[in-house]
């Protein structure tokens, strides 16, 4: 379904952000015309005029966004520095579903390996390489999509890169928190042709989403 010039369309990922930015939307007087927990639509009109969105995986965002599928988004900063983000303006730190992208492992792990390449579990490949390239140390990577904290204690890796909230989950597995690689928060994202041709729509929306981070 392609959208009219007079549309914005925002795209929000499923999970936390959703349920972190409806609240947002909410205070600025947005609501959806349906429940995205309970609906199996994946695109929402909204009581706002000219003002849909899009609920999709959590990684597509700054892709639906980068080819003006989205005109504008919410991501977490950990999937915007994988993805590279060169391509997005980024206005707005929204403050919400807070977390830190870390390296975890069992205690010890990051000096078991120092005559091999580490063996690193992640779904953050192009992060996790530029960590370790930073502080000069070889890894293999290995790609998963989720059970991260079972890599380690398996055998199949060394240390994980995955994001942390409490510690809570590595510290029932037996797993330690080594080093933080960012401070991860969602973010508001806008396609840069969008920003030129919708400016006014965005802006209105931008400044919405600035008032009640700012709140």
């Amino acid at each position: 379904m392609n959208q009219s010039p007079d549309t914005l369309t925002l795209a929000l990922s499923k999970g936390r952000i959703l349920e972190a930015t409806l609240p947002l939307l909410a205070s600025a007087g947005i609501t959806l015309q349906d429940d995205p927990e309970t609906s199996r639509k994946l695109v929402f009109e909204t009581n706002k005029p000219g003002l849909r969105l899009l609920v999709i995986r959590a990684s597509d965002v700054p892709t639906f966004v980068s080819y003006g599928a989205a005109d504008i988004g919410v991501a977490g900063k950990d999937v915007l520095i994988e993805h590279g983000g060169a391509d997005l303006y980024e206005p707005v730190d929204l403050g919400i579903a807070k977390c830190r992208l870390m390296t975890a492992g069992l205690p010890g792990a990051m000096d078991a390996a120092k005559h091999r390449p580490l063996r690193v579990a992640t779904k953050y490949v192009e992060t996790t390489r530029a960590h370790f390239a930073r502080i000069g140390r070889q890894v293999e990577i290995i790609k998963l999509y989720g059970s991260m904290e079972l890599a380690p204690i398996v055998g199949l890796a060394d240390v994980i890169v995955d994001l942390v909230d409490t510690g809570n989950t590595l510290y029932a597995n037996g797993l330690e928190p080594f080093d933080l690689i960012e401070d991860i928060s969602a973010r508001l994202v806008v396609n840069k042709a969008a920003q030129k041709m919708k400016h006014a729509q965005i802006g209105e929306l931008v400044s919405l989403f600035g008032q009640t981070e700012a709140a």
